[in-house]
């Protein structure tokens, strides 16, 4: 039996997380929300994370019931994600692994994604779509590795979505792309946007520029103004025209693979239109889908906690010399040494 607890903090959320042997004990999660019309910037982050990440630590123990020494490892985000987060977090678990006595992982953020997935959702071999707001990939396992078999060549769907929330003066709170996806519901006219598939890659940038102008009036008066559409209908013709691009590509992968599954993973996961088109989509090659609620779709601790305790019952173990944190950390760098199918 494997104790874990994970630290997460590789953007906006701070997340800890405690799992015994595939059972969840503790989610807790604290989010830094600024004003509508902001992003979050990477050392304003870091603050609240500072501030409030001990809170965390002790809920998260308070509410397992548990102490100190019946935690087997733990385990930190390692990676990729913004550099001053990411170190914040990993100064607290490095902390508290040496106070402990406790043996210390660094996880690949985006394979806690897809452990917590599969564990939630009980998929055995699926084709995974990763969507959050600093990555969009599609990922199919093989002989050791998550491989990534298309991604974004720019900007990430949900930097994409945050941007125009941003662009529009959408509030922040709870998230700008759940904001987004409310206004999408109640569009009702749709705007051609540029549709860039490149292979089994895609692109948002030029989508986003293109949308853009149609929502904010020309600061030059010499420029043309274009015909202004409601909120609701360019959120609706965004969600629409990105998520059939990210539909596409899945299904290509599918094909590749020859899968009949298909889990969404990442904080775009909960979009409830992105899955109902990825279930239309499933429903034709009859194949299945599987997604999570906010509770684990959402950056959160007990994904950290759980992929590091499968690495952990693998036989995994770091250094302590390279507890250390990486902007960039491809998903497919990792050895999947806990699965044998």
């Amino acid at each position: 039996m494997v104790i874990a607890i994970g630290f997460e903090g590789s953007a906006n959320k701070l997340g800890v997380g405690i799992v015994r042997d595939g059972e969840v004990l503790v989610n807790v999660r604290r989010t830094y929300i600024t004003p509508p019309g902001e992003g979050f910037l990477p050392r304003e982050t870091a603050q609240h994370h500072r501030s409030k990440i001990i809170e965390l630590l002790k809920e998260a123990l308070h509410d397992s019931k548990l102490s100190p020494q019946d935690i087997d490892v733990v385990c930190y985000t390692k990676g990729p994600g913004m550099a001053p987060p990411l170190l914040t977090v990993a100064i607290v678990a490095r902390t508290v692994a040496q106070l402990w006595d406790k043996p210390i992982l660094g996880v690949n953020h985006c394979i806690g994604h897809i452990e917590m997935g599969r564990l939630i959702t009980k998929a055995h071999n699926p084709t995974v779509l990763y969507v959050s707001g600093g990555n969009t990939q599609v990922i199919a396992y093989s002989r050791k590795r998550y491989r990534i078999f298309g991604e974004t060549i720019d900007i990430a769907v949900g930097n994409c979505l945050d941007r125009f929330a941003r662009i529009i003066k959408l509030s922040n709170d709870p998230s700008p792309g759940y904001n987004i996806e409310q206004l999408a519901k109640k569009g009702q006219k749709y705007l051609p946007l540029p549709y860039s598939v490149k292979g089994m890659d895609v692109s948002f940038s030029g989508i986003l520029s293109y949308i853009e102008r149609h929502a904010v009036p020309p600061k030059n008066p010499k420029q043309k103004a274009l015909e202004q559409w409601s909120p609701e209908d360019l959120c609706f013709s965004l969600q629409e025209t990105v998520f059939a691009m990210l539909v596409e590509t899945t299904e290509r992968a599918m094909a590749h693979c020859g899968s009949n599954e298909v889990l969404i993973v990442g904080g775009v996961g909960c979009n409830e239109r992105l899955q109902e088109m990825m279930g239309i989509m499933c429903e034709e090659r009859g194949a299945k889908l599987f997604a999570t609620d906010e509770r684990f779709c959402i950056d959160n601790g007990v994904m950290i906690a759980h992929a590091g305790a499968e690495m952990f019952r693998s036989g995994t173990r770091m250094p302590w010399k390279e507890a250390t944190v990486t902007q960039r950390f491809r998903t497919d760098d990792v050895e999947v040494s806990w699965r044998d199918d």
